[in-house]
Order: C-alpha cells, then sequence, then structure tokens
C-alpha cells in the first residue's frame, strides 16, 4: 500500500473505533484559512527541508517543511527546552510534485494542536488524536522534523 493512503485507512480505523479523529473542526477550518491568508509557502523553511526530501512517516514518500516566524526566532536561539507559543509547523506530503497532504501544528498555551488536511482544505484530524500524538511522543517538544536548539 502507498504511503499517501495510510491517512485514509487510519481515519477509518479511528473512526470505527470511536477515537474522535476530527475533534475539533472548526480549529482546523480556522487554522487552514490563516495558514492560507498568511501564504505559509512563504515562511522560511525548515533546516534540512530547503527542498522536498523523503520521508519514513506518515505524510507522504517525500515532504518540505514550512516554520513560521516564531519557530525561525526560536532557532536561532542558543538553548531552548521547549518550542515558544505561537510556533506554527506546516509540512507537505508530496507525490512527484503533487501535494497530497497538508500537516500543521501551532503550539498554544494549552499545548499543541494538530490538523491533517486534504490539499484542499479539508481536515482529516484535528486537536490532538493518538495518531498523531503516537509518532510526535518522541520528538523534542512533540516536534519531530526540527530539533531544538
Amino acid at each position: 500500500m502507498r504511503r499517501r493512503f495510510m491517512p485514509l485507512v487510519a481515519v477509518a480505523m479511528l473512526g470505527s473505533a470511536g477515537c474522535g479523529d476530527d475533534q475539533n473542526p472548526e480549529r482546523a477550518r480556522a487554522l487552514w484559512e490563516r495558514l492560507q491568508e498568511e501564504d505559509y509557502r512563504s515562511w522560511s523553511r525548515a533546516p534540512g527541508f530547503e527542498s522536498p526530501r523523503p520521508s519514513r512517516a506518515a505524510h507522504d514518500d517525500r515532504v518540505v517543511v514550512y516554520v513560521n516566524d516564531v519557530v525561525s526566532e526560536a532557532l536561532r536561539a542558543e538553548r531552548l527546552s521547549a518550542w515558544p507559543e505561537g510556533s506554527i509547523i506546516v509540512k507537505e506530503g508530496l507525490d512527484g510534485d503533487e501535494v497530497t497532504q497538508v500537516a500543521a501544528m501551532t503550539k498554544e498555551a494549552g499545548g499543541w494542536f494538530w490538523v491533517e488536511w486534504t490539499p484542499e482544505g479539508d481536515s482529516l484530524f484535528s486537536g490532538e488524536p493518538e495518531i498523531c500524538l503516537g509518532c510526535h511522543r518522541s520528538g523534542d517538544d512533540w516536534v519531530r522534523a526540527v530539533h531544538l536548539p
């Protein structure tokens, strides 16, 4: 099975288990609109993601990662124990040059909020779904693509 179909299978599995994969579709929609308004593709690329690179994670065969100014500024710090509130990281999953999914995480006062959308902006997962937490537990302050300075 190609990796790009994995999230759809996971949605079906989570839905049948009653886990609530799209916990907050209104917040997910608002974040999607904000990312479009701010043109996240104009943001800095995360270190190591200056061009699309192969991925072994659930976000497709190749990915590119964008970070907002809060993360860019934090990366210049000498040492951090956690990402600051307001951090936003966006990952596009690619099949060739075609975007197959967009995932984002934003750090707010209560912690991280995750969303994964179709390329058209329909949310598949949002909130703190176990499918996100399961992988992100191993990251620095829940972030796997970018390490804390």
